[in-house]
């Protein structure tokens, strides 16, 4: 009995003690709070909230309608003084709730205990502006948080984090242009938080903390400077689950294709992606907070859509493309990537072009594209290791051959070292005419493909390799040009019967049973892409192989 005796009268005198504190501490507590933040921000920040409720028996703390506010007038007389950091907040908050704070281990121990810790309902505003003194200035060390604790507290430890409905827009200031981003309703959930003076050097910890999870419900941003908006529908991180995962991610022209084309002056494609899922698996975490690099075992793309387009009205191949090969891009990427492997499942993949001759768009599709990519890295150091990116992808060419492509890229090469190898399975040729007519005004008129295959080495100034088709029954019908009499209208019968009669062989190996190889040896033309330049090599090949010299290509020209 007198256990219970005690225990109810100390239960007595904490809630005697907790009343009284609130009742006649709660002012001095606020002006303690807003003093404090005005002296350590000097004069920076200011703080203000609507109310405060303490109990002190569950060790709960809220705060309502909490605002942190920078003052523009100091921060500008920071700047001038060169002690003003490159970013300030502004934070408006509907609530911060604190719960579980073990008093007994504060008191006696000098170790900060707290259960959960929730910021719900915020609107956070992040305006940064780049200092050149500041990049001089070293940055505090990974132990600096404990530095600033350590006279207080021994230890803080926090078992949950929870930030819910956080509205964030990042403002970017630099060269007097401003660049903002906007995420709304994102969710933030950080686990078992640790500062004491061996929490920076855990290899379990990400920072101080165990676990992260993210979810960010929708995103869309306009990128500055380009002709692109990109969003996606939700991303979900979860450091526990070492995976990633995006959906419905967008990359599509925020202005229209004619005003594209018109105003491009780098001869590049327009681009239109869309894929319904990207998910990272085994994330490397550490490499990500330790390293700032993007890196994962894994990397799922499922289920899109990837065209390009041209338009040879405006654009012209007068721009040099030298060193822009896919490898030498990812080179070119600031950001460290390192990527084992990335699965590609399910994309269709077409490239259109409108011709300025004929004004009439040619496409080639790639349809239901599928493979991986291996080694997928800009970083040197890992690339030391395996200096070459592979691909192996598979697709259904114009939705008839299958064709199966092995890529090889040799990421520190200095001129661009690449291969290409690959076979085409046997369809008809007509499939074709989707790009062949509208740009060559050329039409297959029949053709079987029995096989296509092409061995091939590449660097930014030559193709070289073999190239081996079989086929039979090849027969082309050269076209009059659109809008051409009446009387002059499909076919153009005497051209066409010589190019079938004289010009090409009708089939590998021909009637004399000769097999025909594309040896090719092509000099790359600097304007061309690289895309266009390994299919203009691939084309020296199957011109060859057809009997289509260069010498007849400009006979049928100067006929044409």
């Amino acid at each position: 009995m007198w256990v219970g005796g005690i225990l109810l009268l100390v239960l007595i005198v904490a809630l005697s003690l907790g009343a009284y504190y609130v009742r006649n501490w709660k002012p001095k507590i606020k002006a303690k709070l807003e003093g404090v933040v005005q002296q350590r921000s000097k004069g920076l920040y200011t703080l203000t909230y609507d109310d405060m409720e303490l109990h002190i028996l569950t060790g709960t703390v809220r705060l309502k309608n909490a605002e942190l506010v920078s003052d523009s007038t100091v921060y500008r007389e920071q700047i001038a003084s060169k002690t003003a950091s490159d970013s300030r907040f502004h934070v408006k908050l509907e609530s911060l709730e604190v719960k579980g704070v073990n008093l007994w281990s504060v008191l006696i121990r000098k170790k900060l205990f707290i259960k959960h810790v929730t910021l719900s309902g915020a609107d956070l505003l992040v305006l940064n502006e780049s200092h050149a003194y500041n990049d001089a200035v070293k940055r505090d060390s990974a132990t600096s948080l404990y530095d600033r604790i350590k006279d207080t507290f021994k230890s803080i430890q926090v078992d949950k984090l929870s930030l819910d409905r956080f509205n964030i827009v990042y403002s970017k200031t630099e060269s007097g242009n401003t660049n903002v981003i906007k995420v709304d309703s994102t969710q933030f959930r950080f686990y078992d938080i640790l500062v004491d003076e061996n929490a920076a050097q855990d290899s379990a910890r990400l920072y101080y903390f165990k676990a992260l999870q993210i979810d960010i419900p929708k995103f869309e941003y306009e990128i500055p400077t380009s002709p692109y908006r990109i969003s996606f529908d939700r991303l979900m991180m979860d450091s526990r689950e070492d995976q990633l995962l995006l959906t419905k991610i967008d990359l599509s022209p925020k202005i229209s294709k004619v005003d594209y084309f018109r105003n491009d002056k780098e001869n590049k494609a327009l681009i239109f992606l869309n894929f319904d899922t990207i998910r990272m698996e085994k994330i490397r975490f550490r490499d990500m907070f330790d390293r700032q690099r993007i890196s994962s075992i894994y990397v799922h793309v499922d289920g899109g859509i990837a065209s390009f387009h041209k338009d040879k009205r405006f654009q012209k191949d007068n721009v040099n493309k030298i060193g822009e090969a896919p490898h030498q891009k990812i080179m070119a990427v600031n950001l460290p990537l390192y990527f084992d492997t990335v699965f590609v499942e399910n994309v269709d993949v077409s490239y259109h072009e409108l011709s300025g001759k004929y004004h009439r768009e040619g496409v080639i599709t790639f349809q239901q594209a599928h493979g991986h990519i291996t080694n997928v890295a800009n970083d040197t150091s890992q690339l030391e290791k395996d200096k070459f990116m592979r691909a192996d992808l598979q697709a259904n060419l114009m939705g008839s051959g299958r064709l199966h492509a092995v890529f090889g890229f040799d990421m520190l090469s200095k001129n661009g070292r690449h291969s290409y190898a690959g076979t085409l399975g046997s369809m008809e040729v007509s499939a074709f005419n989707r790009i062949i007519t509208p740009l060559l005004n050329l039409q297959f008129a029949s053709g079987n493909v029995r096989r296509i295959r092409f061995d091939m080495q590449g660097n930014d100034y030559r193709n070289w390799g073999k190239l081996y088709f079989d086929y039979e029954q090849l027969k082309v019908n050269l076209l009059y040009p659109p809008g051409a009499e009446s009387n002059k209208r499909g076919k153009r019968g005497i051209l066409t019967f010589l190019i079938n009669q004289l010009l090409i062989n009708d089939s590998n190996p021909d009637a004399n049973e000769v097999y025909h190889i594309g040896e090719i040896d092509y000099e790359r033309v600097p304007e061309y892409s690289h895309f266009k330049t390994i299919w203009k090599s691939l084309q020296e090949g199957l011109q060859q192989t057809v009997g289509l010299s260069e010498s007849s290509k400009r006979k049928l020209q100067e006929r044409e």
